[in-house]
């Protein structure tokens, strides 16, 4: 910036008048944000970024990291920076010189710098293959040149120096050979976003031709291709906007969070010197917030309850149903401007705009929402913020409808208001602003006052959620069993003494959902025996089902019924619709009236004798009935089902038509299930302790040992399930504290652990210079090393990775993680440039697999791309996975699978034939994704083919393979999709090609 001469105050006026940002003018701008700062001269060129900022930054980025035991003394005494020390120079350069040189509104660069967390600019329209048209176009080559090729196909290889999948550099490549200019540009920061904003509001292509026209012409190769990757917000520039953030106002992070706003990080935190009120929450009325979240479930109930903080005044926690909808926030004000006096605004968990959608006031003709819940806010509410849940509601069913639809029944209800069919409906369930008064401080109790006394249900409308109370851990699974019966996906418990923190999730909301057992395999079939009516909107019909165990021949009396089933347990969720009304048509006219005076003994049996424990209402010969498959969490004791033991948590999965009453899970064979899996839970743990006891029997103790205190003897005391590793051989641990994170574990369980994986316990730090200082918390011992700063301490996070990662790994040399900044604790100056080279700019780890988790917090800081729905799908796809009970590991389904798409004959080029053949690419694209390969010819390789609708020369596919070694099973397209949706590798015979 040394270069930018100083201009005049008329010339600054004059930049802020025509570079106003989006639709708001200055004097807007200064109405609106009374307190923001000015710069005293006018924008740098634009060339500065690329000079001073991104190259360097990019050039740090791709320096290798040299080992720490190589740093050496510079020429001038001072150590060789790591790459982190240099990354935070250049940024700390830049925003010194940005504050000196032009002021202290940063925004015009920042729009630039992390354009993908700019959301005051709309997105552009515009991806790879897009831009690659217009510069075409712009330099007036031919498509079909050589230039024109790797432009418009980019993926491809063809390029000189840049690969394959770097579009920018294909731009480069081919603009550097044309440029209109060599030196830097003349255009400057301020004139760039104003082109940008005039860009991101157009749709024709001959308009676009025009805005690249002139950066073209007013800018340098150089300068064009960071332009470009602006336009797509991929930068990759070797720094996240946190560093970013934190380097320019230590609160910027924090604010950002809670408001989504970068203009707000910009213009509020201009001054470091000025920090953020603790006390403020962030909350403020139509702008939108990240709200808290809901930590995962814990081991056991009664460590959640734990969680809640009980005292012994009130111990009370509250258990809400979870809603499969989107999370979203609604804002009301006094507005006289809007027909109806109130504004509206509606922000998704994402920060998605929806007001578009559920209504800006009460008056818009336009709202699938707002025009229908005048009535619901009380006399006196002038302005308010409440966080819920948009759920789709079916009218016609009185359902709630499974998430995925709640966008198309918006639109619907948009366009036909009262039709009767899906709609949304806003499950209320916090108040977080009332009146001009910030409730986020307020605990969950008096909020839910608040909430009660602002707003009213509307029915199917807008409605506050429900909640029961619960004083125990007993509470919990009652309500579960409840919420699961009736198909829903579990509950939240929450702490009604607790204030609402922002974008975090901890233990004051924790989900609970039933895990399903896998010990007995995949599912259990079991034959129907009796039925239960429902009430509401399945009032009249059969809605849940009592199944049964067949006792087995050889256990029958002589001249007893053969059918004789024992009762085991009933199952009400899962079912849907079409489930319902098939087992209707199979079992029609085959029910018959439960007599507590005359019960059918000789086809039943209820647990308690004659007390007829969990009787039915109805009940149904075996012969005369189904086969169901079901899931469940665990099997648990009880004397209510004469079994004597019980699913916990059923979940109906599909009916099984192919199987008769004779083949339904029979006594012997389901207490054959228990056997193997209660026999296998003690080989395993045979194998553990065999283990141990070959390393003790195999390890040479020297005459003199190094000081090394093992606790109270050299055992493991605390029984560790889990796969021994030796991943931590030959290593001596100092732990200091217990681990707090990902789960909590005791001082004694951490040594426990570490010697379960090969490592020793040591009680100080000074037995050796290599011994692991571990804690996740601040005890004495750990404020020592601190100051003495010649070790780092390391969270116990590490070993749990260390020890995941190698149980991922069995059989290959073992391997320690590398330290990351979770891991760390307090880091010394050399291990930090360690931590700094072991994650990518986005937080992602080289060395190490990542969950759920982890891979929303990267997928957060990854550039959006220019498809504004793209970003935010791949979000949705992760809270989906996660809503639903879902890991990467089901990324693997396929592995192994070599998959042959059969796409028939094609003899006939017919509409319907392409359509198959669009849907076959479309499954084998599913495959994939999953772990499958694809191959272009029917090879040896092929463990599966698989056949789409054109079934006309199946006869000759069967001759072919009949003749390869081994032969490959030749199924239906189904079995792909229904292992797809079932998360699990389906039997291939089930689904053979007909």
């Amino acid at each position: 910036m040394a270069n930018t001469h100083m201009r005049d105050a008329a010339a600054v006026d004059e930049e802020r008048r025509m570079y106003s940002y989006g639709s708001l003018t200055e004097t807007e701008l200064d109405e609106k944000y009374p307190n923001r700062p000015h710069n005293h001269s006018v924008t740098p060129s634009f060339s500065i970024l690329y000079t001073t900022l991104f190259n360097p930054l990019n050039d740090n980025r791709r320096k290798p990291t040299a080992p720490v035991a190589r740093r050496k003394l510079g020429p001038h005494g001072a150590s060789n920076l790591t790459p982190h020390e240099i990354r935070r120079n250049i940024i700390e350069s830049f925003i010194s010189r940005w504050r000196k040189e032009v002021g202290n509104d940063i925004y015009p660069a920042f729009r630039l710098v992390v354009p993908e967390k700019d959301r005051d600019r709309a997105m552009y329209g515009l991806k790879e293959k897009a831009i690659g048209k217009l510069l075409v176009k712009i330099l007036r080559i031919d498509k079909d040149s050589q230039d024109g090729f790797n432009l418009l196909n980019w993926k491809l290889p063809g390029g000189q120096t840049h690969a394959a999948g770097d579009f920018a550099g294909r731009c480069y490549e081919v603009i550097s050979k044309r440029p209109m200019r060599t030196e830097p540009g003349d255009m400057t920061i301020g004139e760039v976003n104003e082109k940008l904003d005039i860009l991101s509001g157009m749709s024709k292509e001959v308009d676009q031709i025009k805005v690249f026209s002139e950066f073209y012409q007013r800018m340098n190769p150089d300068e064009l291709i960071w332009l470009i990757r602006i336009i797509l917000r991929q930068m990759k520039i070797g720094a996240s906007e946190r560093t970013f953030f934190d380097i320019w106002h230590p609160d910027a992070d924090s604010l950002f969070n809670v408001s989504s706003s970068l203009r707000r990080v910009c213009w509020e935190l201009y001054d470091p010197v000025i920090r953020l009120d603790e006390d403020t929450s962030g909350v403020t009325l139509m702008q939108c917030f990240q709200p808290q979240l809901a930590a995962f479930q814990m081991h056991s109930f009664e460590k959640m309850v734990q969680r809640m903080k009980p005292t012994e005044a009130d111990d009370v926690f509250w258990i809400e149903e979870k809603l499969d909808g989107e999370r979203m926030q609604l804002h009301m004000v006094e507005d006289e401007s809007v027909l109806g006096g109130f504004r509206f605004n509606f922000w998704s968990r994402k920060a998605k705009d929806y007001t578009y959608l559920y209504g800006s006031g009460f008056e818009d003709d336009n709202s699938s929402l707002t025009r229908h819940i005048r009535d619901a806010f009380n006399p006196g509410v002038r302005n308010v913020i409440l966080d819920g849940e948009m759920i789709t509601w079916d009218v016609e069913q009185d359902a709630m409808v499974p998430f995925g639809t709640l966008k198309t029944a918006a639109i619907s209800e948009q366009r036909n208001p009262f039709s009767g069919g899906q709609r949304p409906l806003y499950r209320v369930f916090d108040c977080l602003y009332l009146n001009d008064k910030a409730l986020t401080l307020y605990t969950l109790r008096d909020r839910r006052k608040a909430l009660e006394s602002s707003i009213s249900s509307i029915h199917r409308r807008i409605e506050i959620h429900s909640y029961i109370e619960g004083n125990s851990a007993s509470s919990i699974e009652p309500a579960l069993r409840r919420v699961v019966a009736e198909a829903s996906e579990g509950l939240v418990i929450k702490n009604p003494r607790s204030p609402y923190r922002l974008n975090e999730r901890n233990d004051d909301w924790i989900k609970v959902k039933p895990e399903y057992m896998s010990e007995f395999g995949e599912e259990l079939d079991c034959v129907v025996i009796g039925g239960y009516y429902g009430s509401g909107h399945r009032g009249g019909n059969l809605a849940s089902f009592l199944c049964g165990l067949r006792v087995d021949q050889n256990h029958v009396a002589r001249g007893s019924n053969e059918q004789k089933c024992y009762s085991f347990f009933k199952v009400g969720g899962g079912f849907c619709a079409a489930d319902y009304a098939e087992i209707r048509h199979r079992t029609d006219n085959k029910w018959i009236k439960w007599d507590p005076k005359k019960p059918p003994s000789d086809w039943i049996e209820l647990g308690g004798g004659d007390k007829q424990y969990e009787r039915p209402d109805v009940w149904i010969k075996p012969e005369d009935s189904i086969v169901v498959s079901v899931k469940a969490a665990s099997v648990g004791t009880t004397d209510q089902f004469k079994m004597g033991l019980t699913l916990r948590f059923p979940r109906f999965k599909r009916l099984r038509p192919d199987k008769y009453w004779k083949d339904a899970l029979s006594v012997m064979g389901f207490m054959q299930l228990k056997s193997n899996a209660e026999k296998q839970h003690k080989e395993n743990e045979f194998q553990l302790d065999n283990e141990r006891r070959k390393k003790r029997m195999t390890i040479k103790r020297p005459k003199k040992r190094p000081l090394q205190v093992l606790g109270a003897n050299d055992e493991v005391s605390t029984p560790y399930a889990a796969l021994s590793t030796k991943v931590f051989e030959g290593l001596s641990f100092f732990i200091m504290s217990e681990s707090l994170a990902p789960e909590k574990k005791s001082k004694a369980e951490l040594e426990d652990m570490v010697k379960v994986h090969g490592g020793s316990i040591v009680q100080t730090q000074t037995a050796s210079r290599d011994v692991i200082c571990i804690s996740d918390r601040e005890v004495l011992k750990a404020r020592s090393i601190k100051k003495s700063a010649d070790r780092s301490i390391i969270r116990p996070i590490w070993l749990f990775d260390c020890i995941k990662q190698a149980q991922a790994d069995v059989g290959r040399p073992r391997y320690l993680i590398p330290y990351e900044e979770q891991h760390m604790y307090f880091s010394t100056h050399d291990d930090q440039a360690v931590v700094d080279s072991t994650t990518d700019e986005f937080g992602d780890s080289y060395a190490r697999d990542v969950d759920l988790g982890e891979l929303r917090g990267i997928l957060a800081k990854f550039p959006k791309s220019e498809d504004k729905h793209q970003h935010a799908k791949a979000m949705e796809i992760v809270d989906h996975l996660e809503d639903h009970g879902l890991d990467l590991s089901d990324r693997f389904i396929f592995q192994g699978s070599v998959l042959y798409l059969d796409f028939g004959d094609g003899a006939a080029k017919t509409p319907e034939f392409t359509a198959a053949i669009d849907e076959l690419q479309a499954v084998g694209r599913k495959a994939r994704f999953v772990g499958g390969t694809l191959s272009n010819s029917l090879d040896e390789s092929v463990t599966q083919v698989v056949v789409g609708r054109d079934r006309s020369h199946l006869h000759q596919l069967r001759q072919k393979v009949s003749q390869m070694s081994p032969i490959p099973k030749i199924v239906d397209a189904a079995w792909i999709i229904e292992s797809y949706q079932e998360r699990t590798l389906l039997d291939e015979d089930r689904f053979i090609a007909r």
